[in-house]
C-alpha cells in the first residue's frame, strides 16, 4: 500500500517557495500515478513518527536528495533514527528545480538549430543528441534505458473486448490539462485500453513553436507511462493517423480535446483518416490548464520573488 502526502501550499511556501499547481491540481496529479493507493491531504512538511503510525505505515520513502526546513533541520530526522526511512535513487536530471530553470532560462532562438548536423543524430539517437542533449530540449541532462521503460510500462496487451483508443500530442510537462483528458478518454469504454502517440521534440516545436517541448521525448514517455489512465505509449509517432498506424494497433477509436487541430507540414489534416472512418471523438476535459499557462505561473512565481529579494 503506497500512501503519499502532498504538503499544504502554506508549508511548501514557507520551506520550497511557492509551488507551481494549487493544492487540489496536486492532489489529482499525485492520484493519477499508478503506485499510489491512497493520499493523505494536509500532511505536515515534517515528517514524524506520529504520522507514520496515525496512517498505519511502516516507512516512509524519499528521495537521495537531502530537504531541510526553514531552519536547516532534517525533515526526516526522527524517522531515520527509529529506522523507518527508506531512500530512492533520484532520476538523474530530471527535478522541479531543474524544469523551472528550462523554462527561464530558454528562448526562442533555442529551437533554432533545427536545421544542424544535430537533427540526424538526434532522430538516429531516438531524441539524445551528442553529450546527452537533445537539440530540443538542449539543457536536459536525462538519459533514456531500457530499464526505466520497463520499469514505468505496464506490459500488458490488449485483451478480447477492450476498446483501443488511441491520442496523439506532446503531453509536454505533464499537467491536471492532460490528466482530465486521459481520464475523460478513458470512461468512454467500460474495458479502455489507451494508447497515447508522443511526438517527437523537432515535431512539437514546428506546431508550438517558441521554446516548446520543455521536456525531451524521453521524459515525457516516463511522464505519460506513470498515469494509471494510460495503457501504451507510441514513441515518436508520426503527427499524422495514418491508416497503418490503425491497423497496427487495430484502433477502435480516436480522440482529441478540444485545442485547436494543427495541419500537417504539407497542410493536410493530421485526422483525415480516421474522420473519414467515422471514429474520431472530439474530448471535452472540462480543464482548461495548458502547458504555457504552467510556464507563465512560473514565471510569475519567478518575477514576483525577483520583486521580493530586491524590496
Amino acid at each position: 500500500l503506497v500512501i503519499i502526502p502532498p504538503h499544504p501550499v502554506g508549508e511548501i511556501s514557507q520551506h520550497k517557495g511557492p509551488p507551481v499547481f494549487t493544492q487540489d491540481e496536486r492532489y489529482k496529479m499525485v492520484r493519477a500515478i499508478k503506485w499510489v493507493d491512497e493520499i493523505v491531504e494536509g500532511a505536515p512538511y515534517v515528517t514524524t513518527l506520529e504520522t507514520l503510525d496515525k496512517y498505519t505505515s511502516d516507512f516512509c520513502v524519499h528521495g537521495d536528495d537531502i530537504t531541510l526546513t526553514v531552519d536547516g533541520k532534517d525533515t526526516y530526522e526522527e524517522v531515520k533514527r527509529s529506522g523507518r526511512y527508506r531512500e530512492c535513487k533520484r532520476t538523474q536530471g530530471v527535478s522541479t528545480t531543474d524544469l523551472v530553470g528550462r523554462m527561464l532560462l530558454m528562448t526562442k532562438a533555442h529551437h533554432s538549430n533545427i536545421g544542424h548536423s544535430d537533427y540526424q543524430q538526434h532522430t538516429d539517437n531516438f531524441g539524445k543528441g551528442p553529450k546527452g542533449h537533445s537539440p530540443w530540449t538542449g539543457v536536459s541532462q536525462f538519459l533514456q534505458t531500457s530499464q526505466k521503460i520497463i520499469q514505468f510500462a505496464s506490459g500488458q496487451e490488449p485483451q478480447p473486448g477492450d476498446t483501443i483508443i488511441y491520442v496523439a500530442g506532446a503531453f509536454d510537462l505533464f499537467h491536471i490539462g492532460h490528466v482530465d483528458f486521459l481520464e475523460a478518454v478513458s470512461r468512454l469504454s467500460d474495458k479502455p485500453y489507451v494508447i497515447v502517440g508522443l511526438h517527437f521534440d523537432q515535431e512539437v516545436n514546428r506546431y508550438k513553436g517558441k521554446n516548446y517541448p520543455i521536456m525531451n521525448v524521453h521524459e515525457r514517455t516516463l511522464s505519460v507511462l506513470a498515469c494509471r489512465y494510460v495503457s501504451e505509449v507510441v514513441i515518436g509517432a508520426p503527427y499524422a493517423v495514418t491508416r497503418e498506424l490503425l491497423d497496427h494497433f487495430k484502433v477502435d477509436l480516436v480522440c482529441h480535446g478540444k485545442t485547436d487541430v494543427h495541419p500537417d507540414k504539407d497542410g493536410s489534416d493530421p485526422y483525415a483518416e480516421p474522420r473519414k472512418k467515422g471514429i474520431l471523438h472530439t474530448v471535452d476535459s472540462m480543464n482548461s490548464l495548458t502547458t504555457d499557462s504552467i510556464v507563465q505561473r512560473i514565471i510569475k512565481n519567478s518575477l514576483n520573488d525577483a520583486k521580493v529579494t530586491s524590496s
